[in-house]
């Protein structure tokens, strides 16, 4: 993802994305030497915010049409400076050396035992009376245990029982975590931007660990206030309906609150992503600088940081509890500084920890997105990161022993995706967009357009069976076509970074159509299931999975839902600046999968629902399946590999 530049404030809403990633700035030299093998990191305390019930009497809004703000203030420009906040585009190459794959058929369901909707963009909209933005992506969360399945999206989640029932109303995540509405429509005050959650079931402790983002805002204004931290909502029992204690980390990083000061800050702790060892509970973010300030590395980028905790004092709900922050995430490559960038923690099948050193826990990282690249991006590596936390157990004691220790290991060619195709279909809010000024340039000839695909991040990690399971977003050709196709990694940990290696790996292309947003989860016996959005010519962006074995990604490419419409959602339309100037389309940014025992639970964003122009003439909800701006929505599913 790269920096798109500053935007004029639009009259009704702008392209915003909900902080997937953040900038990436211009490319310039590395400004800091390679890291030393070992870092033990600055040690610092995480206190108990609140003790909340969860919330029973969520009611859902009556649909008003469009409403101004339909969008976050603070997503637009004007007010507070935020050139490189959260509005962020994609960077595109034309990279050389596209792996070239055989094609992958798209064949049946098989091992599927269920598949239900999720949350979508009605809900989303209208939950909490309607005093919600209409946001988009998703970006799925998904954990399940303790009898219950949760869902997360941007800004709300659901609890399910196993069979796909509801066990609650669609709640939104202010209220959830103890915060005023996103926006309260009848006095028009703000409350704290909420974003890119992500959750787990650790079998250990028996607990949900819930994570998000959040940004302070004026409330007068909805500008952003340059404050924010994580929000970490730890279950009170396995029952998510018992409640949650909520930690709150400042993540500044300006020498405020607790942080350490880092190279032009205050900075953003942008898309944390999680997972969980015996003793720990860790979480990763991409730091930027809130300003156009260079960054350590010179691109506006400060490498990613990681948050190791103290998991049993957690579960617990100890007042106060240890927390690690590893800075010296870089990798030397050849003598230069490669950032650490989305270093993905590993999550675990029921307990299977692993114990060696007194407690280990796992990372991957790719170093093909632009801020992995400061020295020149080329959007290719054939190389991805390997990360070892070591130790873990002293994360309990006065002073911890964790030690971080990391290397680049030779992979498979990843390159930077191209934009996915859709199948063509009704698009009413394109339609209504071009007789209408919806973006404040007049009305703006629209029509549907691609979808998103972003960069080569590593997404979700699982450690089984000995071996770390990883995917990322990369291009392919496929029958002599370049389509946006899924990389996939087994990896060997080795007994240290250095001594690591890819143990097998591949990818999944389809022939004229894409595949993207993979979350790959597996059992103790190494056998699990990938998810992932298929699109194309032939399809609507559809729920669709693969079947995993101990050598990897096996057979073909199976559905868990069928797309029933086109992507049609604000981003697919409103200018990126002035009139005339392309729209930035946002689709994922990521899915999510779990293990629990011999099922693996899947989550990915797809299309839902579908109407036509005249339909949403008369409501634009059309039936309650979308909102007037998002038709987005999430499909959970269940496999038995």
């Amino acid at each position: 993802m790269s920096v798109t530049g500053r935007r004029p404030l639009l009259a009704l809403a702008t392209v915003a994305a909900t902080t997937a990633a953040l900038a990436f700035g211009v490319s310039g030299p590395a400004g800091a030497a390679p890291a030393p093998a070992e870092d033990t990191g600055l040690l610092r305390t995480v206190t108990l915010g609140a003790d909340l019930g969860f919330p029973s009497s969520q009611a859902t809004g009556t649909p008003a049409g469009i409403q101004s703000p339909e969008l976050p203030p603070a997503e637009q420009e004007g007010g507070t400076d935020r050139s490189n906040t959260l509005d962020r585009g994609f960077a595109r190459v034309s990279p050389t050396g596209v792996p070239i794959v055989a094609p992958t058929a798209v064949d049946g369901s098989p091992s599927l035992m269920k598949s239900f909707m999720g949350l979508d963009g009605f809900d989303q909209r209208y939950a909490n009376n309607g005093n919600q933005f209409s946001v988009e992506p998703p970006d799925q969360a998904l954990c399940v245990g303790g009898g219950y399945v949760m869902e997360a999206v941007n800004d709300v989640l659901q609890v399910y029982s196993p069979s796909g029932a509801a066990a609650t109303k669609v709640t939104d995540l202010n209220t959830f975590l103890g915060y005023p509405a996103a926006i309260n429509r009848t006095t028009g005050k703000f409350g704290p931007f909420v974003t890119d959650p992500v959750c787990l079931f650790d079998e250990g402790v028996q607990r949900f660990f819930f994570t998000a983002l959040t940004l302070d805002v004026d409330p007068a204004t909805g500008d952003f206030t340059t404050t924010n931290h994580l929000d970490i909502a730890v279950s009170k029992t396995a029952n998510p309906l018992d409640g949650f204690a909520i930690y709150r980390l400042p993540v500044t990083d300006n020498g405020n609150a607790g942080t350490p000061s880092h190279k032009g800050c205050p900075c953003i702790g942008d898309y944390p992503h999680i997972g969980a060892d015996k003793y720990g509970y860790y979480i990763s973010t991409n730091e930027y600088p809130f300003s156009d300030a260079p960054g350590i590395f010179g691109n506006n980028f400060n490498g990613a940081q990681i948050y190791a905790f103290d998991k049993m004092a957690l579960a617990a709900r100890t007042k106060n509890v240890n927390v690690v922050q590893f800075s010296k995430t870089q990798i030397e490559q050849n003598g230069k500084a490669v950032p650490g960038f989305t270093v993905s923690p590993a999550m675990v099948p029921d307990t299977a920890y692993q114990t060696a050193n007194n407690g280990t826990e796992y990372f991957l990282s790719s170093i093909a997105g632009e801020e992995a690249q400061p020295q020149g991006f080329t959007g290719q590596a054939d190389a991805i990161g390997v990360y070892t936390l070591t130790d873990t157990a002293s994360l309990s004691a006065k002073k911890p022993m964790v030690k971080l220790m990391k290397a680049l290991r030779p992979s498979e060619r990843y390159v930077q995706p191209p934009f996915a195709t859709q199948k063509l279909g009704p698009t009413p809010l394109a339609d209504f967009c071009s007789q209408v000024d919806c973006w404040g340039f007049g009305p703006q000839q629209a029509a549907e357009g691609p979808i998103a695909t972003n960069d080569t991040r590593m997404l979700q990690v699982y450690l089984a069976n000995g071996m770390l399971y990883g995917a990322l977003n990369t291009g392919v050709q496929v029958s002599g076509q370049l389509q946006a196709g899924i990389a996939w990694f087994l990896v060997n940990p080795g007994t240290s970074p250095d001594t690591a290696s890819v143990a097998h790996q591949g990818y999944i292309g389809v022939t004229g159509h894409n595949v993207m947003f993979p979350a790959v989860a597996a059992m103790t016996n190494g056998k699990g299931a990938m998810v992932y959005t298929l699109s194309g010519p032939s399809y609507y962006p559809t729920a669709a999975y693969s079947l995993v074995g101990t050598s990897g990604v096996t057979g073909a490419v199976n559905i868990a839902a069928t797309g029933v419409g086109p992507q049609d959602g604000f981003s697919e339309y409103a200018p990126e600046g002035d009139a005339g100037s392309a729209p930035r389309p946002r689709w994922g940014d990521y899915s999510a999968a779990e293990a629990v025992g011999s099922t693996i639970w899947l989550a990915t964003e797809y299309i839902g629902q579908s109407c036509t122009f005249a339909q949403y003439q008369v409501d634009q909800t059309c039936g309650n399946t979308r909102a007037p701006l998002i038709n987005w929505a999430t499909r959970i599913a269940a496999v038995t590999p």
